[in-house]
């Protein structure tokens, strides 16, 4: 629901928003610069002497002013033009104009009225209530999104656009709720709905009828503090029925212009002291420097808007729902999807397809279509579901419950399949789909097969859950799932350095620039993305349209891509990439692997053979913290094939790298890496104890090679592979 109110509010009101966002971040420069421009409240003055100083500068004076910020302004009439000027308290003097700029005058009506006058009140009044809204749904969202409310300052994941959202609203929120809330106030106050005040004190029915030549000789205005003063305000010239009226923090009283008694005074109740307070939040006068920050978070919220947007436009692109697939009323398959940023669909496409291939009639449709009613020919009803944040239904899922309690108990049970996808990392990994399945299981409604869950959209797990659904359904389902590609991007090689010639295997580090990106390209995932080493970069050889990935051995940070590859005999791709000059290009793209990652705060190990140091002299480069890193590497040939040989003594001696252990296979002792492991088993198992991380990357024979080595060595310290991977401190990356 809350997401759901946060989108429909946040689109159509963006361009209201942000009027109001951007207005009031300029305005809340003003009271800092007015603050810093009054002149000083002397120690210890009172009201009845400034009274004087400015009756005796300006003897036309009505009214005199305190502002929060400590200025003092007259005002009068100079014949029948009414006039302000600024006053210097510790003289009377005048300093000049109080008169505001233009600029600030325009900013000023922008903010509160939109240039509209009263229906511009109300709209301003309106957004205010618009943005408090989106506060507070935004607060629940980000709490939802990072997986609960302990969770809120961790680490935000996703696109950038999605991190800076994320980012910006943790900054951002805090003040937007107070800027919203104080915003809607002073609407309500104005148009009176809530009362600002307590009524003035009654006028007094007795004066002394007497006028006094100088205000400062009158006795209650010297005993009222100029620090607490608001407005002064004289009585009509030449009336001795008339009072001085002042207004202090404190309250609103009556002086006697010829005794100087104080005739009545209303002390100022709680919600004039609350319209106070609430005032000087807002506006920030008498509190320049919250004004400030609430200014910087109004601007941090003019940034949400933008990404809020190009998150939405994203989404937009991403979720088209696959299309020639049968009516629901003839389907014997029913396909349902909850999907949050479209990927889901495109596995659901898949499926279908290879269903329908099969000879079935298939239906698909979002998983907020529940409507077991209309499924007049289903044998089964299958649910490919991602899950949003911490276990909440995705975007095409919404109200999905209610459907199913309104609609399943009744219905004919169907066999189901659930399939989730997921992010492993948060803590309710596939959550939404355990929420379906169990919804399902209450109804009485059989299964069809175990829930399946696919881990950061695998189609390696995709085609592996296809072949036991296929099995079920008496079908041989080979599920190949190729994700739509993103769009590339043109990567020009600018350097490489060659290996392994004399091996007859010719191996080639290359190092391409970055291509230029814009801002607004990198918000809505148009652009080259920010990565890391580990990460996978995809490269669509000439003549074909299935891509290769190959794992980045550098990282953003490094301002350039870097990857090693191995020449292939008939290999399309590696052979295209050998035949690369400096100055030839390829077409490239990111895909985030973000499993594939050195843990913070723990000593790592790294584990590769041959290309497979690519990732691991990435992660060495990065370490700039110095953290314990130690690598296990095998090769060949010292003379042919040791892939980064000066880098890796250089990151040696710069303590980016703690050891060093490289296995030859072709001279001396003839040794693997694995060898290797074996012989430093004690060491290896103490540093597991200590609680290191294992990461390896190569060839899949030298991974289970690697997984028995290391096995072998962690026996003997009552530790298995099984433990680490499942505490996330084992992680391959191997091909």
């Amino acid at each position: 629901m809350s997401r759901l109110l946060h989108r429909w509010i946040a689109l159509p009101a963006t361009v209201l928003v942000l009027v109001l966002m951007l207005s009031g971040a300029a305005l809340s420069l003003f009271p800092a610069l007015e603050s810093a421009q009054s002149p000083p409240t002397p120690p210890g003055m009172s009201v009845a002497e400034l009274a004087s100083r400015v009756k005796a500068a300006l003897p036309e004076v009505q009214q005199i002013k305190r502002a929060p910020s400590g200025r003092i302004t007259a005002y009068y009439f100079a014949g029948l033009t009414p006039a302000a000027r600024v006053i210097d308290p510790a003289t009377g003097e005048v300093l000049g104009d109080a008169a505001a700029s233009a600029t600030q005058n325009w900013l000023v009506e922008l903010h509160r009225a939109l240039l509209l006058g009263s229906d511009g009140r109300i709209a301003a009044g309106i957004g205010a209530g618009l943005m408090l809204l989106l506060s507070v749904s935004g607060v629940a969202l980000l709490a939802r999104r990072m997986g609960g409310w302990r969770r809120l300052l961790g680490p935000a994941r996703g696109s950038l656009s999605q991190r800076l959202h994320v980012d910006l609203g943790r900054l951002a929120l805090a003040g937007l709720l107070l800027s919203a809330a104080t915003g809607l106030w002073m609407t309500l106050t104005g148009f009176g709905v809530i009362p600002a005040a307590e009524p003035a004190p009654a006028f007094p029915a007795e004066v002394s009828g007497e006028v006094a030549p100088d205000p400062g000789q009158l006795a209650a205005l010297r005993d009222i503090p100029l620090a607490r003063l608001r407005v002064l305000s004289f009585p009509y010239p030449g009336d001795a029925t008339d009072v001085f009226t002042v207004e202090t923090d404190r309250g609103t009283g009556y002086v006697d212009q010829g005794s100087g008694a104080m005739l009545s005074f209303e002390p100022l109740g709680p919600i004039g002291r609350a319209d106070a307070l609430i005032h000087a939040l807002h506006t920030g006068r008498g509190m320049w420097l919250v004004g400030l920050l609430l200014g910087l978070s109004s601007l941090g919220g003019a940034a949400l808007s933008v990404t809020g947007l190009a998150i939405w436009l994203r989404g937009r692109r991403a979720s088209a729902r696959p299309r020639g697939f049968d009516r629901a009323g003839r389907a014997d398959t029913i396909l349902l999807v909850g999907s949050e940023g479209g990927s889901s669909w495109g596995f659901a496409a898949t499926l279908g397809r290879a269903l329908k291939e099969a000879g079935h009639r298939v239906h698909v449709a979002p998983l907020s279509a529940f409507e077991p009613g209309r499924w007049k020919r289903a044998e089964r009803l299958i649910v490919l579901s991602a899950t949003y944040g911490d276990g909440d239904a995705p975007g095409s899922a919404r109200g999905f419950e209610a459907r199913l309690a309104r609609h399943g108990a009744g219905a004919r049970p169907l066999p189901v399949a659930v399939l989730g996808f997921g992010d492993s990392r948060y803590a309710r990994f596939c959550g939404f789909a355990e929420t379906v399945q169990r919804a399902f299981d209450d109804l009485g409604w059989p299964r069809l097969c175990d829930p399946g869950r696919i881990d950061r959209q695998s189609p390696q797990e995709f085609a592996r859950w296809g072949r036991e659904l296929g099995r079920v359904l008496g079908l041989d389902l080979a599920l190949t799932h190729q994700p739509d590609l993103p769009k590339t991007q043109e990567l020009t090689l600018v350097a490489r350095r060659d290996y392994g010639h004399a091996l007859q295997e010719p191996t080639a580090i290359l190092r391409f620039s970055l291509p230029r990106t814009g801002p607004w390209q990198r918000l809505t995932g148009r652009g080259w993305p920010r990565f890391s080493a580990g990460d996978l970069l995809g490269i669509l050889p000439e003549g074909d349209r299935l891509a290769r990935f190959y794992s980045l051995a550098s990282s953003s940070r490094d301002g350039f891509v870097e990857i090693c590859v191995k020449k292939h005999p008939g290999g399309l791709c590696s052979g295209q990439l050998h035949a690369l000059k400096p100055g030839d290009s390829v077409q490239a793209f990111i895909r985030p692997n973000p499993a594939f990652r050195p843990a913070r705060g723990r000593p790592v190990v790294l584990i590769g053979a041959g290309t497979g140091i690519g990732p691991l002299a990435g992660f060495i480069r990065a370490n700039r913290r110095r953290s314990p890193m130690h690598l296990y590497f095998g090769t060949r040939h010292p003379e042919a094939d040791l892939l980064y040989d000066d880098a890796l003594e250089q990151w040696r001696g710069s303590g980016r790298l703690a050891s060093l252990a490289v296995a030859f296979s072709r001279i001396g002792e003839r040794l693997h890496v694995q060898d290797l492991l074996r012989r430093d088993g004690e060491r290896l198992a103490q540093m597991a104890t200590e609680g290191a991380q294992f990461l390896v990357c190569g060839g899949r024979a030298m991974a289970e090679g690697v997984q028995a080595a290391l096995a072998e060595a962690l026996r003997p310290a009552g530790l298995s592979l099984e433990t680490l991977k499942a505490e996330g401190r084992y992680v391959e990356d191997v091909y």
